[in-house]
């Protein structure tokens, strides 16, 4: 599956249920860290040699979450995410980290 796709399904995803009122980048951003939130709640109190199964399951689909709403915000934008994942990258690659 493409990104062209997965943006195509996610557009009559949305048009289905009439939700491109609500789908501004504003409401876009604070469901992406909402979902977020959801995915680190996971995690929370716990050690990460302590996920089981089910754990992982619930990892994949808040995951999903968190690319659905960033799909999303890049189409408003016309932004396509694997090209800016390559130049984020290639920042990346510059910096000197000191740990």
């Amino acid at each position: 599956m493409t990104y062209e796709d997965i943006r195509n399904e996610l557009r009559e995803f949305v048009a289905e249920r009439n939700w491109e009122q609500y789908h501004n980048l504003k409401d876009l951003a604070l469901s992406v860290s909402i979902e977020a939130s959801e995915l680190v709640e996971i995690f929370q109190w716990r050690n990460p040699e302590d996920i089981n199964d089910e754990d992982r399951q619930n990892i994949k689909l808040e995951l999903a979450d968190v690319l659905i709403y960033i799909f999303f915000m890049c189409d408003k934008l016309g932004i396509e995410p694997y090209e800016i994942i390559k130049e984020k990258m290639e920042i990346n690659k510059k910096r000197v980290f000191k740990f």
